[in-house]
Formats: structure tokens, sequence, C-alpha cells
């Protein structure tokens, strides 16, 4: 007689109060205490209650940045971060209550927030001379500072600051600098949702400026071209910081574009069909005397390819060439894209001549990568929270803001630290990536003999790497 086999039987157990799904924020953790983060921002804000009791400034950016890169994108997630007994444990700093939270950000005022540049300074500085030789070399030899604008969808018609974007969307805007080299946010300022750059361009500079370790040999910054405007050209010239700022596409930019003679294009680096010139161009507005010049960059765009009458594209090419193309006169096309900078662009006296205007290509193709800003701002809003600004009240959403820009450091510090990003920033993960494969690692705790054992899944792990390193640094003092 053939048996019965048994029907399989899965239960539900008791929960195990020593799980924990983000192991990883014991990482965290370390980071705190060898760069001494929360420490700098409590000396750098100040105290933002009158008596001396539960979180700190900077315990209220750390909890909330260790919240966000663990997942959480509520404030309501630090609720559900409690309520993880072993993770308590290795949290940089006990996690309040959402409301807790919320009731301190909201006592912070922009005389707090004018410290935070001063703090990222203390911590970068601390961050670099803990680096490789090499490495803190050539990020001391050159700093390049990228800004840019980022709207953040927002709901709810009480969003003090919040407007209609051109798109129709209710927004409000994040204004971010970022150390593009280090891939470290440096200063931000939460705007109005229809409020222009420019009118802050010059300050959120000199936060950025104010933000950097000490040592610095040479600063650049880029700009695109909605920060066209001569005061912050004439702003960075006064630093002593070079430049490179996109330019709008006006009728007479345009034209001395298409009056450049063939002996002045060279081929761009890494495009296609593409070339740059230097042309005779600087607005009434801009310093004469500065070294300003002015690049110009054409691609040649076949007929078959002309850009939709909707694509942004299309408005890079000059209207008779688009009207003789649309008519069928001519096959090909330029689009036209220009920069103004104050960076010497001459070849070397030995330079072969073959290699002539490979300084001018070389400045075109540093400044095409002001795009990494995109990247790294879209990392803090779908790596880190930034993708949302949850309260009613403006300081809070100044406050969330500034916490998901400090997950987004945390993560670049780290991997600098630990040597996961090849040592030269290119290889750095995402904050998602770095979230899944690091902060978001289960673990059971185990104490023994007075010390706290993070037992792992079977596999490999990088918090095996990563912890072990952060633990043999020593604190800032050491």
């Amino acid at each position: 007689m053939k048996r019965r086999k048994r029907a399989r039987r899965v239960r539900i157990g008791a929960p195990d109060r020593r799980l924990t799904p983000t192991a990883g924020v014991e990482a965290v953790r370390e980071l705190d205490r060898v760069l001494g983060v929360t420490a700098a921002l409590d000396g750098a804000i100040g105290p933002v209650k009158q008596r001396d009791r539960g979180l700190t400034p900077g315990q209220v950016l750390m909890t909330m940045a260790s919240a966000q890169l663990a997942g959480e994108d509520f404030m309501v997630g630090l609720d559900r971060r409690r309520e993880d007994a072993a993770g308590q444990l290795l949290e940089p700093v006990p996690t309040p209550p959402s409301t807790t939270w919320a009731g301190n950000a909201k006592r912070f005022t922009s005389d707090h927030l004018a410290g935070l540049p001063a703090a990222m300074k203390m911590i970068n500085t601390g961050w670099v001379a803990r680096l490789p030789v090499p490495r803190r070399q050539a990020l001391l030899q050159e700093v390049t500072i990228d800004a840019d604008a980022t709207d953040v969808e927002v709901y709810g018609r009480t969003k003090q600051g919040a407007a209609h974007a051109y798109t129709g969307a209710l927004t409000l805007r994040s204004h971010i600098a970022h150390w593009a080299e280090a891939g470290v946010p440096l200063t931000a300022e939460l705007m109005g949702g229809t409020e222009d750059p420019r009118a802050n361009a010059v300050a959120v500079l000199d936060q950025a400026i104010a933000a950097l370790p000490d040592d610095v040999e040479h600063i650049s910054c880029r700009w695109d071209a909605g920060y066209f405007a001569a005061d912050l050209a004439k702003a960075c010239i006064t630093r002593g910081v070079s430049f490179a700022i996109g330019a709008k596409r006006t009728r007479p930019l345009m034209a001395a574009g298409q009056q450049a003679p063939d002996e002045a294009w060279v081929p761009a680096i890494g495009m296609e069909h593409t070339e740059v010139a230097v042309i005779g161009y600087l607005p009434g507005s801009w310093p004469k005397d500065a070294g300003i010049s002015c690049i110009a960059r054409r691609t040649r765009i076949p007929v078959e390819k002309v850009p939709t009458a909707r694509a942004r594209k299309r408005r890079t090419i000059p209207d008779t060439q688009l009207a003789l193309a649309l008519e069928g006169r001519i096959d090909a096309v330029y689009g036209y894209s220009f920069i103004l900078t104050d960076l010497n662009l001459d070849d070397p006296e030995d330079a072969a001549e073959d290699e002539r205007g490979l300084r001018l290509a070389e400045v075109e193709h540093w400044y095409r990568h002001r795009t990494d800003i995109e990247a790294l701002n879209k990392d803090a809003k779908h790596g880190a929270a930034l993708r949302h600004l949850p309260s009613a009240d403006r300081m809070i959403n100044t406050v969330w803001m500034h916490a998901a820009l400090l997950g987004c450091a945390i993560a670049a510090w780290m991997q600098e630290l630990a040597g996961t990003d090849h040592s030269n920033g290119r290889g750095r993960f995402t904050v998602a990536r770095f979230r899944r494969e690091v902060i978001r690692t289960p673990a059971r705790l185990v104490r023994q003999a007075g010390r706290i054992l993070l037992r792992l899944p079977p596999g490999g792990h990088l918090l095996n790497l990563v912890l072990p390193r952060l633990q043999a640094l020593p604190g800032p003092s050491g």
C-alpha cells in the first residue's frame, strides 16, 4: 500500500526581536564616529531649544538621514524604524517618534541653517584627510562645483511656498550645489516653486565654497543657460573661481556662431559630427577685461533627423537653416550651443599641428559633464527621499531636504573610505544600490562576551567589507 505524502506545513512563529532587516545602519554609526558628523553639525548649527534635553540639531538631521538611507520616504517611517528593536541598537542616533522629529525640525531657523556649510567643511576636511594620498591630492588640486535647481512635486494647498510650474504641477524647488569630483552635496536652498534660481545663485556659490575642505588649490564651477547672468560671472571673478556658464541662444549669438570661419572649428571630444570653436561674442553687461571667451559647439543634423516641433533640440537650429531644410533645399542643418568661460583655451606653445584646438575641446568636454549633477539630483530624489516634501511647514521641508542630502553625502563618504568606488569616484554606487547592498543587509544580533555579533545570511555581503574598514579608522581626534 502506497503511503500518502504528508502535506507541507508552514507556520509563522513568534517574532524574533534579535532580527533586523537593516544591519547596515551600523556602518552609518561607524561613519558618524569616524568623521564626527553629528558633533560637527551640533557645533555649527547651535542649539535650537532653550533646554538641553531631547534631540540635538545634529541628531535631528542624522536620524532622518539614516531613516532615508534605510528606505523610509515619509516622516511616519521613523515610527516604523522604532519598531525594529534590533536595528535601534545599531542606529547612530536613537530614532524619535515622527511627531517629535517634526517638532524639533520646526524649531530650526535660517540662522541655524546658515551654519551648515561650516559643518560640511569640517566633515569634508576630516574625510579627505583619511583618503589615500593620490586620491586626496586629486580631489584637492581641482574642485568643480555644479549647481542646479530641481522641482519637487507636492500636494495640498497648504504647502508654504508651493506654486504651479510651467508643467502645471504644484512644486517646490530645491537649489543644490554638488562637489562634482566627490559626488558630495555641499549646500542647498529650498525655493518657491516659481522662483528664479539666479536670484540666489551667488549665495549658493558662497555657501558651496564655504563647505569645501581646507587646502583646495583651485575651484571651478559650471552652470547651465538658466544661470546666464553677468552678476554671477562677476561674482565668480571676484572670488577667484573659474567659471563656465551656458549662454542663451539669442539672435546675435546664433549669428556669431554661423559666421565663424571653417578653419576655426575643431572636432569635439566624444561626439560624432560635432565641432567646437571660439567666437567673438560677449554680452554688453559682461566684464570686457576678464579674459572671457565664448565657445560655440555645432552638431551636424541630417534633414531626416531634424527634431519634431516640440523637441528642445529643435531650438538649437537657426531659423534660416530650419526653413531651408523644411523646404528641401539643403540636406543638413547645424544645432548650436554656447558657453561663456574665463578658463584658458590656448594650446601649449609646443603643441603639434594635429593637437591644434585640443585645449578648447577639453574645456568643452569638461563642461559637458555638468549634466552629472542631474544624476546626483535624481539620486537625492530616488535614492534618498527628496522626491517628497511631506510637511505643510516650509522649515520642516527644508530640514527634510538637508537630511536627504546628508544621506547622499554619507553614501559618498562611506564608499570612498571603504574603497568600493575604485578610488576615482566613477565607480560610485547610486544611493538606491548602496541601500540594497549595504544598508538593507539582514542580520541577527547576538550578544557574546560583551560584544554584539551580526550574523548575516549565507553568501557574500558588501557589509562584510565596508564595516571592518570603517571600524579600523580612527575618530576625529585620532
